[in-house]
C-alpha cells in the first residue's frame, strides 16, 4: 500500500464518518426538507420588483405558485439597495458594499392573523469597483443587483418556510 493510497483512504473514512455521526445527530442543512411545506400564496405589496418576480421562480420552482385566490397573503415592500464606499477616498479600485432589504408580511386571510409580520430581510455582498473605469462599473453593480435580489428571493422562501403556522 502506497502513502498516496493510505492517505486516500483515511480522508474517505474521515468524511463518512463525520458524514455518519451528523446525520445521526439531526444535522440538516438549511432549507433543504422545510421549503416543501410551503402553501400556495397570493402576492401583494411590489409585485414588480425584481426580488418579486425572482420570489415567483422560487415559488414556481417549488411547486407552490403563486395563487391570487390563496389562503396566505404574502406582502413585500420595495426593495431597497444601500451602496456604500469601504476605506478611504482615493481614486481606483475600492471595496463597496451593497445592502439589498425588504420587508415581508405573511397573513392569513380568514383569520386575518400575522404568521410574519414586517420582518426586514436583509443580504448583502461586497464588490470591488473601479471608479475610473465607468462602463465596467456599471455593469458590475447590475451584476452585483441582480445577485442579490436572487438571494434575497432564496432568503424570502428560507424565513417562510420556517414559519411555524405552515406545520
Amino acid at each position: 500500500m502506497t502513502r498516496r493510497h493510505f492517505l486516500r483512504l483515511t480522508l474517505m473514512a474521515g468524511i463518512t464518518a463525520s458524514a455518519v455521526m451528523l446525520g445521526g445527530c439531526g444535522f440538516q442543512l438549511r432549507g433543504i426538507q422545510r421549503q416543501g411545506k410551503i402553501p400556495p400564496m397570493a402576492l401583494d405589496g411590489d409585485t414588480r420588483s425584481l426580488v418579486a418576480r425572482n420570489l415567483t421562480v422560487e415559488l414556481n420552482n417549488l411547486g407552490n405558485g403563486i395563487d391570487e385566490e390563496a389562503p396566505w397573503r404574502l406582502t413585500l415592500s420595495s426593495p431597497t439597495l444601500e451602496q456604500r464606499r469601504l476605506g478611504g477616498e482615493d481614486s481606483g479600485s475600492q471595496e463597496h458594499e451593497f445592502t439589498l432589504k425588504v420587508d415581508v408580511s405573511v397573513q392569513e386571510r380568514s383569520s386575518d392573523g400575522y404568521a410574519l409580520n414586517n420582518q426586514t430581510l436583509t443580504v448583502i455582498s461586497r464588490q470591488r469597483l473601479n471608479d475610473d473605469d465607468l462602463l465596467n462599473r456599471e455593469s458590475l453593480i447590475e451584476e452585483t443587483r441582480l445577485t442579490l435580489s436572487r438571494r434575497l428571493a432564496q432568503r424570502v422562501v428560507e424565513r417562510i418556510s420556517a414559519l411555524e403556522a405552515f406545520e
